[in-house]
């Protein structure tokens, strides 16, 4: 149903994108002669295969994480093995432990580059807080959810390890986030960043009359 509200459990957090930015260093050669080089996209694709081995076999299956590598950059001509390749990516988790653990995990895939003949540059981008929403702004988010929609309109969330910075904001006032459903009837529902997504802006008004009353309520509230 478009426009449906989604409440977030009290427990549910979002984590802030935690960046990674990496250069495989190499040896720079001529693509006829790669005995000669030490092959930055050999070195890896090595690297991912242990970067992806990270989740299944390095981290408690019972806690939540990810390893995204979402750009590789690297070369400029077809016959020339470069010196070096570019990476960034993302991590997302919901545990310190498990964030400090990624953080030895990732620095030990990357030193097969190192094994192999290359070497690398690791740098990490920290984030914010975890967005944990307040059980009491969360219960007047509902009811006004309700009030406004129906009941049958307004139901729990799926978790996610999506990332937020709505955490920056809790740190000075008590919060919850909602999300609004806005898929199009009768078209798939793609998610964000799909290069097929689309919304149903009719539901633009509606999430704006909940935060409007949400806050209204608050305010008459001793």
């Amino acid at each position: 149903m478009p426009w449906q509200y989604v409440s977030h459990g009290r427990r549910h957090a979002l984590h802030l994108c935690f960046g990674i930015r990496i250069r495989i260093r190499s040896v720079q050669g001529w693509g006829a002669h790669p005995d000669k080089t030490i092959d930055p996209f050999y070195l890896l694709a090595h690297v991912i295969l242990a970067l992806n081995a990270i989740i299944s076999r390095r981290i408690n299956p019972f806690e939540p994480a990810v390893v995204s590598i979402g750009s590789i950059n690297g070369g400029f001509t077809e016959n020339v093995i470069p010196d070096r390749v570019k990476i960034t990516g993302t991590l997302r988790f919901m545990d310190e432990s498990v964030h400090q653990q990624l953080h030895r995990e990732i620095k030990r895939a990357f030193d097969v580059a190192k094994a192999l003949g290359g070497d690398y540059e690791l740098k990490f981008e920290i984030g914010g807080p975890p967005m944990i929403n307040d059980q009491m702004v969360s219960d007047v988010i509902e009811k006004t959810g309700q009030d406004m929609l129906g009941a049958e309109n307004v139901s729990a969330s799926e978790k996610t390890l999506g990332a937020e910075d709505f955490g920056e904001f809790m740190k000075h006032a008590p919060g919850a986030m909602f999300t609004l459903g806005t898929q199009k009837q009768g078209h798939e529902d793609y998610l964000l960043h799909h290069p097929k997504f689309d919304l149903d802006e009719r539901a633009l008004p509606i999430g704006t009359a909940m935060l409007v009353e949400t806050a209204r309520r608050f305010l008459e509230q001793k």
